[in-house]
């Protein structure tokens, strides 16, 4: 395909695990066809959609379209694939809008069924943007560099086979040495993932801080740490411990740790753009997502329909008991 710097480009991410979303993933290809921009795949994915559509008629990423021209990614699925997508876009400026196809898909946007609606409103640029903090991570062994990478979600320090000794530290002071499963590393976006179901806070995005989360750690002082976005987490394998560790970033990226290993996180001056089409708060997204039970808030005691939050800038209705209201 020939494509033009003139050209409007719109990255699609998606997978062909499932039905719905292939027959997404060719929907939003038509939308943005009839509407005059060019479709973008990986080239990965292109070749994973050869046999269920003509992706003659899009364009690859890099070979024909660069990161720089792309003005938008819808990323059809889960929160697997749209850390899939930010590890794609690392660095550019291109915003994801995420479609959720999977379970809680908490870091995706809108729904499916929202599919029409979301490409016409990306079409008009009826959008705005959250600049989502992340991660530099750094793994080192005797001053050597096993790992320079980066995260959206968190780094994790996780044994291998046998419980892992570890020694933790912010801004270069010592905080604790403790037995444990692993430590969590993350951000106020993953800490609605493996943060919270190690046990750690809930924080809002919109929070500029930094998480450590031990994973059943064996101490009396085992509670997570939630410190300023300018500080420096450290995690320490112990250079006696059995057995050697390793390190996950987001789930995606893995590096071998031996005893010894140190590894280091600080805020990254690069952010993940994450497109939103409505302005309702965090909080709502919270119980919708997580399917909190919200009846009797403020006295409501019908269990019809209530207001979730009591700001102004509160307008969601969820309806019943278990949710399932409107964004």
């Amino acid at each position: 395909m020939t494509v033009s710097t003139q050209d409007r480009c719109m990255l699609i991410v998606s997978h062909t695990y499932r039905t719905e979303a292939i027959e997404a993933t060719a929907a939003v290809v038509e939308a943005l066809i009839g509407a005059g921009v060019v479709p973008v795949l990986g080239a990965a994915d292109r070749d994973e959609f050869a046999p269920h559509m003509d992706v003659t008629r899009t364009a690859v990423l890099d070979d024909e379209v660069p990161l720089s021209q792309l003005e938008a990614a819808f990323v059809l699925g889960g929160d697997g694939t749209i850390l899939r997508a930010a590890e794609m876009l690392h660095g550019s400026a291109c915003p994801i809008v995420g479609v959720n196809l999977g379970h809680v898909g908490f870091l995706a946007e809108m729904e499916s069924f929202d599919l029409g609606f979301t490409v016409e409103q990306v079409l008009a640029g009826n959008y705005t943007v959250d600049e989502r903090l992340t991660l530099d991570v750094r793994a080192e062994l005797n001053g050597e560099v096993l790992a320079e990478t980066w995260a959206l979600n968190e780094a994790t320090v996780e044994k291998r086979r046998r419980m892992l000794e570890v020694s933790v530290g912010i801004d270069d002071h010592p905080v604790s040495v403790f037995a444990c499963d692993g430590v969590v590393l993350a951000t106020p976006t993953g800490s609605t993932a493996y943060a919270f179901s190690a046990g750690g806070p809930i924080v809002w995005p919109s929070v500029q801080a930094l998480l450590m989360v031990p994973i059943a750690a064996h101490a009396l002082f085992n509670r997570p740490l939630v410190a300023g976005p300018d500080s420096e987490l450290t995690v320490r394998i112990l250079p006696q411990n059995v057995g050697p560790g390793v390190m996950w970033c987001d789930g995606r990226r893995r590096t071998e740790l031996p005893a010894g290993s140190v590894v280091t996180v600080r805020r990254s001056p690069e952010t993940v753009r994450i497109a939103r089409l409505n302005e309702a708060p965090f909080s709502e997204r919270l119980v919708r997502k997580f399917d909190l039970p919200v009846s009797g808030w403020r006295g409501d005691r019908n269990g019809n329909g209530r207001r979730v939050g009591g700001g102004a800038d509160s307008q969601a209705t969820v309806a019943g008991p278990n949710g399932g209201g409107e964004a």
